[in-house]
């Protein structure tokens, strides 16, 4: 099973541990059988998020930002772009589109609803965290 996480799943999981999103980003990360798809693109994205002063707070005194995105690129396949989409209402959403046409990706993994809307992309179910831990 191929699957995209959109950022916002990630940082939650990074922020919120034994979370939905903490857990469904686990069980992608511990399943032989999951493969995460990135890209360069999504990978920028997230370190600038993961770094924002906000978010400092969140990781003082700890490692746990640092784990989480080596845990992230150590596990999860860089996938080189192919497909250029404009189908979302967020411009800033269509790289996690791109990456999943690309990728060949089964799931889009997400709680943003201008992704959610957009179930099922190009034949790609687009889900929630919680609806992912289901599977």
């Amino acid at each position: 099973m191929r699957v995209v996480f959109d950022n916002n799943v990630i940082v939650s999981a990074a922020l919120i541990k034994d979370s939905v999103p903490f857990r469904a980003f686990a069980k992608a990360i511990n399943t032989a059988e999951i493969k995460i798809l990135r890209s360069e693109q999504v990978l920028i994205e997230l370190l600038r998020t993961m770094y924002k002063p906000k978010f400092s707070r969140y990781f003082e005194n700890s490692d746990k930002r640092e784990e989480l995105i080596v845990s992230f690129v150590n596990g999860s396949l860089n996938v080189n772009i192919r497909h250029k989409i404009t189908a979302c209402r967020d411009p800033k959403d269509n790289k996690f589109l791109e990456l999943a046409l690309s990728g060949k990706a089964d799931f889009i993994i997400s709680g943003d609803q201008d992704l959610l809307v957009l179930h099922p992309f190009e034949n790609i179910p687009v889900i929630s965290p919680a609806d992912f831990l289901d599977q």
